[in-house]
């Protein structure tokens, strides 16, 4: 990474921002994260990070931070991203995920930034996964089209912009952050619960350690476009729950594996996704680990 670079991120109390500050080197660069309010991770106590609190919905407040930092990298990880509360509210999921990245993006080209925005498998219809960078896409829910109308605000922008879509992250969280399949079958099972997992949905989980090193690739190289960054092994929910079961030493017979259809959701699921990364192996050098070797690392729980 360039030194003394300059990076804001947005959503740094979220579960890619806690590894992305993790990952990111005080030495090099200069970051001011951002969030609602007070910080839920202990930032690095130096000169190089600091925390302030961002509501990203307002346009005013947004460019006031920006044009007061002057950033030369905006990391947009903040957004709704819970399929079924953005069905139920389409307003609060519009102004959070569409209308407060072109806020940033306004921001972002007034002064010049390089603005890298989070996006989702979700914006693809499931039929054809793994899917490619330059395939159709075709959400099946609100929050998948909030993704691709906020895709379609960056590249309208006028910015220089980079789009880093994944899938299914997982990793530690910390303070109040929501969890995630593996920290939820851990703490179910771990219980004595017994749960149902969806065995029919294919994704390409991805490690949230091996995600803030793709968005930092997309940062340090400065190139722009679309990049898919996940995992590789393309697997069930249910495969990853199994994973999880075996190595924590859980009762895995107290897992139900169940089609979709089961549950009642506001919001359909896309069925086949995942993505196929070879761009980002070629472009940008990325490398991600395996699942299991993931699921250790984060299990090892030191890997923050």
């Amino acid at each position: 990474m360039m030194k003394s670079l300059r990076i804001l991120l947005t959503g740094a109390n979220g579960l890619l921002g806690q590894y992305l500050i993790s990952a990111l080197d005080p030495t090099q660069t200069v970051v001011l994260a951002t969030g609602l309010g007070s910080p839920r991770f202990k930032f690095p106590a130096c000169e190089g990070f600091a925390y302030e609190t961002l509501d990203i919905t307002d346009a005013g407040q947004v460019r006031e931070k920006v044009t007061a930092f002057r950033p030369d990298i905006i990391i947009h990880g903040a957004a709704l991203t819970a399929p079924d509360a953005c069905e139920l509210d389409h307003d609060l999921c519009r102004r959070v995920n569409v209308e407060a990245t072109r806020h940033l993006c306004e921001a972002a080209g007034h002064i010049d930034a390089f603005f890298i925005h989070l996006s989702t498998d979700f914006v693809f219809d499931g039929s054809s996964g793994p899917y490619r960078e330059e395939d159709h896409p075709a959400p099946v829910n609100f929050y998948g089209q909030s993704k691709l109308d906020a895709e379609q605000v960056v590249r309208n922008s006028g910015c220089r912009w980079a789009i880093v879509r994944t899938v299914l992250v997982y990793g530690n969280t910390f303070g109040a952050t929501r969890s995630h399949l593996i920290s939820w079958v851990r703490d179910k099972v771990g219980k004595g619960e017994r749960i149902r997992v969806v065995g029919d949905q294919l994704r390409t989980p991805t490690y949230a350690g091996d995600l803030a090193k793709g968005v930092l690739l997309v940062a340090d190289k400065g190139t722009e476009g679309i990049f898919h960054i996940s995992g590789r092994e393309q697997m069930t929910p249910y495969d990853m729950a199994m994973a999880t079961c075996e190595a924590l030493g859980l009762d895995h017979t107290l897992m139900d594996k169940v089609d979709a259809s089961v549950f009642s959701q506001p919001a359909q699921r896309p069925l086949r996704t995942g993505f196929i990364i070879t761009k980002a192996e070629r472009e940008l050098g990325y490398q991600p680990m395996s699942f299991r070797e993931g699921l250790a690392r984060m299990l090892a729980g030191n890997d923050l």
